[in-house]
Protein backbone atom coordinates (compact mmCIF):
# COMPACT_ATOMS: atom_id res chain seq x y z
CA UNK A 1 0.00 0.00 0.00
CA UNK A 2 2.90 2.33 0.68
CA UNK A 3 4.21 1.82 -2.85
CA UNK A 4 0.76 2.56 -4.24
CA UNK A 5 0.53 5.77 -2.24
CA UNK A 6 4.01 6.82 -3.31
CA UNK A 7 3.06 6.64 -6.99
CA UNK A 8 -0.58 7.67 -6.70
CA UNK A 9 -1.20 10.16 -3.95
CA UNK A 10 -4.25 12.13 -2.92
CA UNK A 11 -3.72 14.80 -5.58
CA UNK A 12 -3.48 12.23 -8.38
CA UNK A 13 -6.57 10.42 -7.13
CA UNK A 14 -8.56 13.67 -7.06
CA UNK A 15 -7.44 14.47 -10.61
CA UNK A 16 -8.50 11.01 -11.75
CA UNK A 17 -11.86 11.19 -9.96
CA UNK A 18 -12.64 14.51 -11.59
CA UNK A 19 -11.45 13.35 -15.01
CA UNK A 20 -13.63 10.24 -15.00
CA UNK A 21 -16.72 12.06 -13.75
CA UNK A 22 -18.75 11.72 -16.96
CA UNK A 23 -17.94 8.04 -17.34
CA UNK A 24 -18.77 7.05 -13.80
CA UNK A 25 -21.94 9.16 -13.63
CA UNK A 26 -23.43 7.20 -16.51
CA UNK A 27 -22.04 3.86 -15.39
CA UNK A 28 -23.04 4.14 -11.73
CA UNK A 29 -26.53 5.42 -12.50
CA UNK A 30 -27.17 2.40 -14.73
CA UNK A 31 -25.58 0.09 -12.19
CA UNK A 32 -27.91 1.47 -9.50
CA UNK A 33 -30.91 0.91 -11.77
CA UNK A 34 -29.69 -2.62 -12.54
CA UNK A 35 -30.03 -3.68 -8.91
CA UNK A 36 -32.93 -1.46 -7.82
CA UNK A 37 -35.46 -3.48 -5.80
CA UNK A 38 -33.44 -6.67 -6.13
CA UNK A 39 -32.12 -8.85 -3.34
CA UNK A 40 -30.24 -11.35 -5.48
CA UNK A 41 -28.26 -11.26 -8.70
CA UNK A 42 -30.72 -12.74 -11.18
CA UNK A 43 -30.93 -12.79 -14.97
CA UNK A 44 -32.56 -9.35 -15.11
CA UNK A 45 -29.77 -7.84 -13.00
CA UNK A 46 -27.16 -9.37 -15.30
CA UNK A 47 -28.96 -8.07 -18.40
CA UNK A 48 -29.06 -4.57 -16.92
CA UNK A 49 -25.43 -4.83 -15.88
CA UNK A 50 -24.50 -5.85 -19.42
CA UNK A 51 -26.26 -2.74 -20.73
CA UNK A 52 -24.43 -0.52 -18.22
CA UNK A 53 -21.03 -1.88 -19.25
CA UNK A 54 -21.67 -1.63 -22.99
CA UNK A 55 -22.98 1.93 -22.58
CA UNK A 56 -19.64 2.87 -20.98
CA UNK A 57 -17.95 1.47 -24.12
CA UNK A 58 -16.40 -1.45 -22.30
CA UNK A 59 -17.06 -3.42 -25.49
CA UNK A 60 -19.12 -6.53 -26.17
CA UNK A 61 -16.34 -9.10 -25.78
CA UNK A 62 -15.05 -7.62 -22.54
CA UNK A 63 -18.57 -7.19 -21.16
CA UNK A 64 -19.46 -10.81 -21.93
CA UNK A 65 -16.32 -12.03 -20.17
CA UNK A 66 -17.24 -10.02 -17.05
CA UNK A 67 -20.82 -11.34 -17.12
CA UNK A 68 -19.62 -14.92 -17.63
CA UNK A 69 -17.28 -14.65 -14.65
CA UNK A 70 -20.03 -13.29 -12.43
CA UNK A 71 -22.38 -16.08 -13.55
CA UNK A 72 -19.67 -18.61 -12.71
CA UNK A 73 -19.42 -17.14 -9.21
CA UNK A 74 -23.19 -17.37 -8.80
CA UNK A 75 -23.16 -21.04 -9.77
CA UNK A 76 -20.24 -21.74 -7.46
CA UNK A 77 -21.53 -19.86 -4.41
CA UNK A 78 -25.23 -20.66 -5.05
CA UNK A 79 -26.38 -17.38 -3.51
CA UNK A 80 -25.01 -13.89 -4.05
CA UNK A 81 -26.84 -10.73 -3.12
CA UNK A 82 -26.70 -7.39 -4.92
CA UNK A 83 -24.60 -5.81 -2.18
CA UNK A 84 -21.77 -8.06 -3.32
CA UNK A 85 -22.05 -7.02 -6.96
CA UNK A 86 -19.79 -3.97 -6.71
CA UNK A 87 -17.06 -6.01 -5.10
CA UNK A 88 -17.38 -8.71 -7.75
CA UNK A 89 -17.33 -6.15 -10.54
CA UNK A 90 -14.26 -4.40 -9.15
CA UNK A 91 -12.37 -7.68 -8.97
CA UNK A 92 -13.32 -8.69 -12.51
CA UNK A 93 -12.52 -5.30 -14.02
CA UNK A 94 -9.16 -5.10 -12.25
CA UNK A 95 -8.25 -8.60 -13.44
CA UNK A 96 -8.89 -7.52 -17.04
CA UNK A 97 -6.58 -4.52 -16.91
CA UNK A 98 -3.05 -5.32 -18.00
CA UNK A 99 -0.44 -4.32 -15.45
CA UNK A 100 1.71 -1.45 -16.62
CA UNK A 101 5.40 -2.26 -16.65
CA UNK A 102 8.56 -0.16 -16.78
CA UNK A 103 7.38 3.44 -16.96
CA UNK A 104 4.28 3.22 -14.77
CA UNK A 105 5.66 0.96 -12.12
CA UNK A 106 8.75 3.08 -11.61
CA UNK A 107 7.24 6.47 -12.25
CA UNK A 108 9.29 8.82 -14.41
CA UNK A 109 12.55 7.02 -13.65
CA UNK A 110 14.86 5.76 -16.38
CA UNK A 111 15.08 1.96 -16.37
CA UNK A 112 18.53 0.61 -15.56
CA UNK A 113 20.71 0.20 -18.64
CA UNK A 114 18.41 2.22 -20.89
CA UNK A 115 20.03 5.61 -21.22
CA UNK A 116 19.03 7.42 -23.26
CA UNK A 117 15.55 6.00 -22.73
CA UNK A 118 14.00 6.28 -26.20
CA UNK A 119 10.25 6.53 -26.67
CA UNK A 120 8.77 6.45 -30.17
CA UNK A 121 5.26 7.91 -30.18
CA UNK A 122 2.70 6.84 -32.79
CA UNK A 123 -0.96 7.54 -33.47
CA UNK A 124 -3.25 9.26 -35.96
CA UNK A 125 -3.74 13.00 -36.18
CA UNK A 126 -6.07 14.56 -33.66
CA UNK A 127 -5.69 12.07 -30.81
CA UNK A 128 -3.54 14.38 -28.70
CA UNK A 129 -0.21 12.85 -29.66
CA UNK A 130 1.90 16.02 -29.68
CA UNK A 131 0.28 17.30 -26.50
CA UNK A 132 0.96 13.97 -24.80
CA UNK A 133 4.62 14.22 -25.82
CA UNK A 134 4.83 17.71 -24.35
CA UNK A 135 3.28 16.59 -21.07
CA UNK A 136 5.56 13.55 -20.90
CA UNK A 137 8.58 15.77 -21.46
CA UNK A 138 7.47 18.11 -18.68
CA UNK A 139 7.00 15.28 -16.20
CA UNK A 140 10.25 13.51 -17.08
CA UNK A 141 12.07 16.81 -16.66
CA UNK A 142 10.33 17.48 -13.35
CA UNK A 143 11.68 14.11 -12.20
CA UNK A 144 15.21 15.40 -12.85
CA UNK A 145 15.82 14.04 -16.34
CA UNK A 146 17.42 15.74 -19.32
CA UNK A 147 14.94 15.39 -22.19
CA UNK A 148 15.31 15.84 -25.97
CA UNK A 149 12.36 15.88 -28.36
CA UNK A 150 12.48 14.79 -31.98
CA UNK A 151 10.03 16.44 -34.42
CA UNK A 152 9.59 13.42 -36.68
CA UNK A 153 6.19 14.45 -38.07
CA UNK A 154 7.76 16.40 -40.92
CA UNK A 155 4.66 16.25 -43.13
CA UNK A 156 2.71 18.81 -41.13
CA UNK A 157 4.22 22.18 -40.33
CA UNK A 158 1.68 22.54 -37.53
CA UNK A 159 3.00 19.41 -35.82
CA UNK A 160 6.58 20.71 -35.77
CA UNK A 161 5.43 24.14 -34.62
CA UNK A 162 3.29 22.69 -31.85
CA UNK A 163 6.12 20.48 -30.60
CA UNK A 164 8.50 23.44 -30.71
CA UNK A 165 6.10 25.47 -28.57
CA UNK A 166 5.96 22.61 -26.07
CA UNK A 167 9.77 22.35 -25.97
CA UNK A 168 10.03 26.06 -25.22
CA UNK A 169 7.27 25.93 -22.62
CA UNK A 170 8.81 22.95 -20.85
CA UNK A 171 12.41 24.04 -21.32
CA UNK A 172 13.76 21.01 -23.16
CA UNK A 173 15.78 20.67 -26.37
CA UNK A 174 14.20 19.80 -29.71
CA UNK A 175 15.72 18.46 -32.92
CA UNK A 176 13.85 19.38 -36.09
CA UNK A 177 14.40 19.82 -39.80
CA UNK A 178 12.60 21.55 -42.64
CA UNK A 179 9.11 20.59 -43.76
CA UNK A 180 9.12 17.40 -45.83
CA UNK A 181 12.46 16.13 -44.49
CA UNK A 182 13.02 12.42 -44.04
CA UNK A 183 11.54 11.53 -40.61
CA UNK A 184 14.17 8.85 -40.08
CA UNK A 185 16.89 11.50 -40.51
CA UNK A 186 15.27 13.55 -37.76
CA UNK A 187 15.11 10.48 -35.53
CA UNK A 188 18.77 9.68 -36.19
CA UNK A 189 19.89 13.24 -35.42
CA UNK A 190 17.77 13.31 -32.25
CA UNK A 191 19.26 10.13 -30.85
CA UNK A 192 22.79 11.14 -31.89
CA UNK A 193 22.31 14.46 -30.09
CA UNK A 194 21.03 12.69 -26.97
CA UNK A 195 24.05 10.38 -26.87
CA UNK A 196 26.45 13.30 -27.39
CA UNK A 197 24.80 15.31 -24.61
CA UNK A 198 24.38 12.30 -22.28
CA UNK A 199 20.64 13.01 -22.16
CA UNK A 200 18.32 10.76 -20.19
CA UNK A 201 15.17 10.68 -22.30
CA UNK A 202 14.38 10.95 -26.01
CA UNK A 203 10.77 11.31 -27.18
CA UNK A 204 10.26 11.16 -30.93
CA UNK A 205 7.05 12.26 -32.64
CA UNK A 206 5.96 10.50 -35.84
CA UNK A 207 3.59 11.29 -38.69
CA UNK A 208 -0.06 10.90 -37.82
CA UNK A 209 -1.43 10.15 -41.24
CA UNK A 210 -4.07 7.49 -41.80
CA UNK A 211 -3.15 4.43 -39.80
CA UNK A 212 -4.00 1.94 -42.55
CA UNK A 213 -1.43 3.25 -45.02
CA UNK A 214 1.36 0.76 -45.71
CA UNK A 215 3.91 3.47 -46.43
CA UNK A 216 3.42 4.99 -42.99
CA UNK A 217 4.20 1.68 -41.34
CA UNK A 218 7.23 1.25 -43.60
CA UNK A 219 8.32 4.68 -42.44
CA UNK A 220 8.01 3.68 -38.77
CA UNK A 221 10.11 0.60 -39.39
CA UNK A 222 12.77 2.73 -41.10
CA UNK A 223 12.84 5.09 -38.10
CA UNK A 224 13.39 2.14 -35.78
CA UNK A 225 16.21 0.80 -37.95
CA UNK A 226 18.17 4.08 -37.95
CA UNK A 227 17.70 4.47 -34.18
CA UNK A 228 19.19 1.02 -33.65
CA UNK A 229 22.34 2.08 -35.51
CA UNK A 230 23.15 4.31 -32.54
CA UNK A 231 21.38 2.54 -29.67
CA UNK A 232 21.01 -1.15 -30.64
CA UNK A 233 18.24 -2.05 -28.17
CA UNK A 234 16.12 1.01 -28.95
CA UNK A 235 13.43 2.22 -29.15
CA UNK A 236 12.71 1.08 -25.62
CA UNK A 237 9.06 2.03 -25.84
CA UNK A 238 6.65 2.35 -28.78
CA UNK A 239 3.80 4.37 -27.30
CA UNK A 240 0.48 4.38 -29.16
CA UNK A 241 -1.72 7.37 -28.34
CA UNK A 242 -5.48 6.84 -28.63
CA UNK A 243 -8.37 9.26 -28.15
CA UNK A 244 -10.62 7.69 -25.51
CA UNK A 245 -13.57 9.89 -26.49
CA UNK A 246 -13.85 8.09 -29.83
CA UNK A 247 -14.78 4.81 -28.16
CA UNK A 248 -14.82 1.91 -30.59
CA UNK A 249 -12.89 3.90 -33.19
CA UNK A 250 -9.94 3.95 -30.78
CA UNK A 251 -10.11 0.16 -30.70
CA UNK A 252 -9.99 0.02 -34.51
CA UNK A 253 -6.94 2.31 -34.53
CA UNK A 254 -5.24 0.07 -31.99
CA UNK A 255 -6.05 -2.95 -34.14
CA UNK A 256 -4.52 -1.35 -37.25
CA UNK A 257 -1.34 -0.18 -35.52
CA UNK A 258 -0.68 -3.36 -33.56
CA UNK A 259 -1.16 -5.44 -36.70
CA UNK A 260 1.67 -3.67 -38.47
CA UNK A 261 4.14 -2.48 -35.85
CA UNK A 262 5.03 -3.70 -32.33
CA UNK A 263 3.41 -1.45 -29.72
CA UNK A 264 4.66 -1.77 -26.16
CA UNK A 265 2.47 0.76 -24.34
CA UNK A 266 -0.70 2.82 -24.66
CA UNK A 267 -1.66 6.36 -23.73
CA UNK A 268 -5.40 7.00 -23.74
CA UNK A 269 -6.31 10.68 -23.87
CA UNK A 270 -9.37 12.93 -23.50
CA UNK A 271 -11.11 10.72 -20.94
CA UNK A 272 -12.36 13.80 -19.11
CA UNK A 273 -14.68 14.85 -21.93
CA UNK A 274 -16.48 11.57 -22.47
CA UNK A 275 -18.76 8.99 -20.88
CA UNK A 276 -16.84 6.31 -22.81
CA UNK A 277 -14.03 5.79 -20.32
CA UNK A 278 -14.83 2.08 -20.28
CA UNK A 279 -12.92 1.86 -23.56
CA UNK A 280 -9.78 1.60 -21.42
CA UNK A 281 -11.01 -1.83 -20.32
CA UNK A 282 -11.89 -2.91 -23.84
CA UNK A 283 -8.48 -1.95 -25.22
CA UNK A 284 -6.52 -3.51 -22.36
CA UNK A 285 -8.55 -6.72 -22.62
CA UNK A 286 -8.37 -7.08 -26.38
CA UNK A 287 -4.75 -6.17 -27.03
CA UNK A 288 -3.03 -7.19 -23.80
CA UNK A 289 -0.82 -4.10 -24.03
CA UNK A 290 -0.13 -2.07 -20.87
CA UNK A 291 -1.97 1.22 -20.55
CA UNK A 292 0.86 3.43 -19.28
CA UNK A 293 -0.76 6.87 -19.29
CA UNK A 294 -4.26 8.35 -19.30
CA UNK A 295 -5.16 11.93 -20.08
CA UNK A 296 -7.93 13.48 -17.98
CA UNK A 297 -7.50 17.20 -18.66
CA UNK A 298 -5.54 19.98 -20.29
CA UNK A 299 -2.88 20.62 -17.65
CA UNK A 300 0.51 18.89 -17.61
CA UNK A 301 -0.37 17.11 -14.37
CA UNK A 302 -3.58 15.80 -15.98
CA UNK A 303 -1.52 13.19 -17.84
CA UNK A 304 -1.45 10.46 -15.20
CA UNK A 305 0.59 7.34 -14.85
CA UNK A 306 -2.03 4.63 -15.12
CA UNK A 307 -2.78 2.73 -11.93
CA UNK A 308 -5.41 0.05 -12.36
CA UNK A 309 -6.38 -0.06 -8.69
CA UNK A 310 -6.94 3.70 -8.58
CA UNK A 311 -8.82 3.58 -11.88
CA UNK A 312 -11.23 0.89 -10.72
CA UNK A 313 -11.78 2.57 -7.35
CA UNK A 314 -12.58 5.83 -9.13
CA UNK A 315 -15.12 4.16 -11.42
CA UNK A 316 -17.15 3.10 -8.40
CA UNK A 317 -16.84 6.34 -6.47
CA UNK A 318 -19.66 8.92 -6.46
Amino acid sequence: MGFFNKLFGKKEQETLDQGLQKTKEGFLSKLTKAIAGKNTIDEEVLDNLEDALISADVGVDTTLQIIDQIEARIKKDKYLNTSELNSLLKNEIESILVDSSTTSSEGFIIPTGKKPFIILVVGVNGVGKTTTIGKLAAQFKAAGNQVILGAGDTFRAAAVDQLTIWSERVGVSIVKQSMGSDPSAVAYDTVASAVAKNADVVIIDTAGRLHNKVHLMDELNKIKRVIKKIVPNAPHEVLLVLDGSTGQNAIEQARQFTATTPVTALAITKLDGTAKGGVVLAIAHQFKIPVKYIGVGEKVEDLLLFNKTAFVESLFKL
